[in-house]
């Protein structure tokens, strides 16, 4: 394909949710429609950055957008890439990483539930604005509990082109993750180990991103100390050497892998 005739690369970011539970860590994963570029795969919350995603400084906890740059290696909007990792997570299956009055962000009772959900399908379908959305309830994104993970890019021949950064953060107290159900299949905590087993045995498609970070996930037995590796940069996303460029992680011969762990 020539250059003039290249597939666009769509900014992305998705966001791995975790929790502990009694058998270690569990990872919130969904299940996407069958239709669209990547049919049926299961996967984490995530999607497109848009670029209603810039201009958030004052509305996070923590981060500004020139240090948010620096961590992913880009000379400006870095901080559009935790925006969007938010928004999704937020729209895909309904859990808020905000902070409100000095606090986690909570829902007080189902009336409130139902309020934000409301919002959720706004936003969804682009009848929303998220600044909107976030100033008029006194909310900041929780910044500070979203940690960059790693970087992907699908190869050349895809069905269709993300530069995508891999975000994680726990999932918070008194919220209760639910699938969109109009974008979705379904959605499910499940152990790292557990997943790779189903995609194992041909029962989940999943691409090599979403593999390659569960493996990760299953060296690790609880959400504290994940998240203080990876906070502080000391996880290893086990890739071919001569890939590892820039911070670049693929394998462009197995994308799409169907039957491997």
């Amino acid at each position: 394909m020539s250059d003039s005739k290249a597939k666009p690369v769509r900014k992305a970011a998705t966001i791995m949710l975790v929790r502990s539970a009694s058998n270690g860590i569990e990872v919130f994963m969904l299940q996407r429609p069958g239709r669209g570029a990547f049919p049926d795969l299961h996967v984490f919350p995530g999607g497109k950055v848009e670029t209603s995603d810039e201009g958030f400084d004052s509305l996070c906890d923590s981060l500004s957008d020139a240090a948010a740059s620096k961590i992913v290696s880009v000379c400006g909007n870095g901080l559009s890439y935790w925006i969007a990792a938010i928004r999704e997570c937020f729209e895909e299956c309904s859990v808020l990483l905000a902070n409100q009055c000095g606090q986690q962000f909570a829902f007080r009772n189902s009336e409130h539930i139902k309020e934000f959900d409301d919002a959720r399908h706004a936003l969804a379908s682009d009848e929303l604005d998220f600044k909107q959305f976030l100033v008029e309830n006194g909310l900041n994104l929780a910044t500070s509990r979203v940690h960059y993970f790693s970087h992907w890019i699908t190869p050349k021949f895809a069905p269709a082109r993300f530069n995508t950064r891999f975000f994680l953060a726990e999932m918070p107290e008194q919220q209760l993750a639910v699938e969109h159900s109009t974008e979705l299949v379904s959605g499910t905590w499940i152990a790292p180990k557990h997943a790779l087993e189903l995609h194992a045995k041909g029962e989940w498609q999943m691409i090599v991103p979403t593999l390659t970070s569960l493996r990760m996930l299953c060296g690790y037995e609880s959400t504290r100390s994940l998240i203080d590796t990876v906070r502080t940069g000391g996880h290893k996303i086990p890739v071919t050497p001569s890939l590892h460029v820039q911070g670049i992680q693929y394998d462009p011969n197995r994308w799409l892998s169907s039957s491997t762990t």
